[in-house]
């Protein structure tokens, strides 16, 4: 089959390799149809996630058809179509059973992000996310062995096209899950550090919510100008603002702060001069910037939303000012399968529409522009998706759509 595969920082390529095979009686084959492009695999694709190895298949956003069925699979069968949740679950564990689907302990055989974990299991096992999450292939590739078949594929109905549902396999329920974190409600205000493809979901989210504020931060005025369109968003260009959070409490009722912040960037913030050393000498792990800047726009009392991933320790953490707030943190990787049917729901009915990020289409052979573009941010680029079997995609722009009704 053909599938991208790692050789080094920036550097992947298309190339043929083996098909998968069943290895487990609830295995399935799957033929990907679709395929994207994540902002997490930019952190691989710039050698920012250890454990690494060349040859990797990147990739934890697709779908496809059902080509092969282990023996005791029984929630699907040859020629379903269904999306796969980025996230790999038991269903039966301790965690799978309270619905902690991304906490599950069965799956994962890597260590986990943990630096200090004692006898804490590792979470479960991601696609195409390095050794640390269990170095199962991705599925930026023609086949995907999917482990753990009869929990995880999810049945699309035929008449929906696969642009409109792709994104149910991770950023669309990362966002939903990081707005349900917060905890907002109609007339509420937030702020949403990190206009890419989640913190754009992000808004379309809270918007439906029923938030009456929403502040974007970035420093992509494409971007910016994208989300004050379509979600009607308070923009703000970190690049032109010193410090956004203080721009952010003067817009707020009282100058309290907004009621929660959800921080859409993670670790790969632009941080200080400081900070970039740190990094480069591995003395740190994180850019702490985006974080420090949620935790002084959110007001006292408020919750800070994390789905931006974040890896080993940051310096600069302001626990004081948090602990002084009375802040709430909630975070973490999403528990995919609990959201799906009812975000389902709000695709069939026009509530959501995902789609609209999306502005480049291009075929499988061409995964390695569509990392260097997404990467650079070039053509205005919002989301790249990839298409498998198909060597003549065009670049293509979506059309505008209008900004998503509230319910």
């Amino acid at each position: 089959m053909r599938a991208m595969t790692y050789h080094g920082a920036h550097d992947v390529k298309i190339e043929t390799v083996p098909d998968p095979v069943i290895e487990a009686p609830d295995d399935i084959i799957l033929r990907v149809t679709a395929t994207a492009i994540c902002g997490s695999d930019l952190h691989l694709y710039r050698g920012k996630i250890p454990t690494v190895e060349h040859g990797d298949i990147f990739g934890h956003e697709f779908m496809g058809i059902v080509e092969e069925t282990g023996s005791a699979v029984t929630a699907v069968q040859r020629g379903d179509r269904v999306v796969i949740p980025f996230v790999i679950a038991c269903g039966e564990c301790f965690f799978c059973q309270r619905d902690l689907f991304a906490s599950c302990e069965t799956t994962n055989t890597g260590r986990g992000a943990i630096i200090n974990k004692k006898a804490i299991p590792p979470p479960a096992a991601l696609f195409g996310f390095s050794r640390l999450y269990g170095g199962i292939p991705g599925g930026q590739a023609e086949l995907v062995r999917v482990p753990k078949a009869n929990i995880g594929p999810f049945k699309i109905p035929g008449l929906l096209a696969d642009e409109k549902v792709l994104f149910l396999s991770d950023i669309l329920p990362t966002a939903w899950q990081a707005v349900l974190n917060t905890g907002i409600g109609p007339g509420s205000s937030i702020a949403i550090y990190g206009a890419g493809p989640v913190g754009l979901l992000s808004a379309a989210c809270a918007k439906m919510f029923g938030a009456e504020q929403i502040f974007m931060v970035d420093h992509h005025d494409y971007r910016l100008a994208y989300a004050q369109r379509t979600y009607g968003v308070i923009a703000i260009n970190f690049d032109d603002d010193d410090d956004p959070a203080d721009t952010i409490i003067r817009q707020t009722a009282g100058s309290r702060g907004v009621d929660a912040v959800i921080d859409a960037v993670g670790f790969e913030a632009k941080g200080s001069t400081t900070e970039t050393l740190l990094a480069t000498l591995k003395l740190e792990g994180s850019s702490g910037k985006a974080l420090r800047q949620c935790i002084a726009s959110v007001r006292r009392g408020g919750v800070v939303s994390v789905p931006g991933v974040y890896s080993g320790f940051i310096h600069g953490f302001l626990f004081g000012d948090a602990f002084d707030k009375g802040l709430t943190f909630k975070m973490g990787q999403t528990h995919v399968q609990r959201y799906l049917p009812e975000l389902l729901g709000h695709i069939e009915t026009g509530r959501l529409q995902p789609e609209a990020i999306i502005t480049h289409r291009m075929s499988l052979e061409q995964v390695a522009e569509g990392y260097r573009i997404f990467d650079k941010k070039e053509e205005e680029c919002r989301k790249v998706i990839l298409t498998p079997g198909s060597n003549d995609v065009p670049l293509a722009e979506t059309v505008e759509t209008a900004p998503i009704p509230a319910l």
